[in-house]
């Protein structure tokens, strides 16, 4: 998986990234035993020492640069509040081996975490400042805050989401950290990232089936973006099917899940067979596919304009949500329309958004009259 995402940005650049920011699950650790973690003492040059009796991880080895064939990438991990209570050993262990990485007497340009840990040392003298690399959520609190601002309409741009998700996701771990605030030190690290990246590793779900997605991976692309001024690249690694492991854009994962099931009619029918519950699945659809879309700008005109046609003015799914959840058409339209304010939609069809202001006002009186 390293290797995947290193030679796609090698291919699109022609040099290797100087740091990667990784969102890292429990449930993903759990599913795959550890690919995310893998992951990342991979792109450092770090190979875990194996108890054969124990089946556990006894220690620690550098890969010698000889051996890596290539510089050592610095990783910064956003983790989740489930893998911070159910792998505190684990994170030790990611900790132990960035700072042995920091460590290494190499060359800055072999040796980009070593180079931003000095580099950070020189600035303010704090040898565990300057090798964190591990943020997550304050100890007991869950989730990255980006949801919240969604769902309130709160936001006005990329620098209220980067508030959020600092204030969110701005305490440090480790050896020795316990969830320590260190928003300042996150911001240090999130200004070199190059590559924010994320995981999937089943087909039973995929990027627009929880918020969850775009709160940690499209919230860090955001705040990269509100840090630097520029978009970092955001890429999915995809280990459905591990012998064949391969590193998509969140762009193109977008519209691979958009056409294979958003807007797939057989999914659409499947959803309709629920009831009420099948309505707001749509609903939610729409909703994380706007969250992503405001955090990492990937869901195009076509696709809002598929969903307008598809979920709100297609006769059949109308009158299903209409007798089946009248109050997910309702929040479907919103939604889009809240696109289309926010220029998000960029160029919206005018007689289509006339098509869903009617509906949406018919609606709007059958509530009111059932109320």
């Amino acid at each position: 998986m390293a290797d995947s995402l290193l030679n796609r940005y090698l291919d699109e650049t022609g040099e290797y990234p100087t740091s990667v920011g990784l969102s890292v699950w429990g449930t993903s650790a759990m599913r795959t035993s550890g690919d995310d973690i893998a992951e990342v003492l991979a792109l450092i040059g770090v190979r875990p020492v194996w108890d054969e009796a124990s089946r556990r991880v006894s220690s620690l080895t550098v890969v010698p640069l000889a051996e890596l064939g290539r510089p050592r990438v610095d990783v910064t991990v956003r983790i989740s509040g489930f893998f911070r209570d159910a792998f505190p050993h684990v994170i030790a262990m990611m900790d132990d081996a960035i700072a042995m990485v920091a460590a290494l007497d190499e060359p800055a340009e072999q040796n980009y975490l070593k180079a931003n840990a000095d580099a950070d040392l020189a600035l303010h003298g704090d040898t565990r400042r300057a090798t964190t690399r591990i943020f997550g959520s304050k100890p007991g609190s869950y989730g990255a805050g980006i949801l919240q601002a969604i769902e309130s309409g709160s936001w006005r741009d990329d620098a209220d989401l980067a508030e959020v998700y600092t204030a969110w996701g701005g305490f440090a771990y480790g050896r020795d950290l316990n969830g320590t605030p260190a928003a300042d030190d996150m911001r240090a690290n999130y200004k070199r990232i190059k590559v924010a990246a994320k995981n999937v590793n089943s087909a039973e779900h995929d990027i627009a089936d929880s918020d969850d997605y775009f709160q940690y991976h499209g919230g860090m692309v955001a705040t990269v973006r509100a840090l630097t001024g520029s978009d970092p690249r955001a890429y999915v690694g995809d280990s459905t099917s591990p012998d064949n492991v391969r590193t998509r854009t969140l762009a193109e994962e977008t519209a691979r899940v958009f056409r294979a099931r958003v807007v797939n009619p057989r999914w659409i029918g499947a959803m309709r067979r629920h009831g009420y519950k099948g309505a707001f699945e749509l609903a939610a659809t729409v909703d994380y596919l706007f969250g992503f879309d405001a955090t990492a700008g990937v869901v195009h005109d076509w696709m809002y304009e598929s969903l307008a046609k598809e979920y709100v003015i297609d006769e059949e799914n109308q009158a299903f949500l209409r007798q089946s959840n009248p109050w997910a058409l309702r929040g479907i339209v919103e939604r889009l329309h809240e696109a289309a304010e926010r220029g998000l939609w960029a160029e919206p069809d005018p007689e289509v958004l006339a098509e869903m202001q009617r509906i949406y006002l018919d609606v709007e009186g059958d509530l009111e009259e059932d109320a």
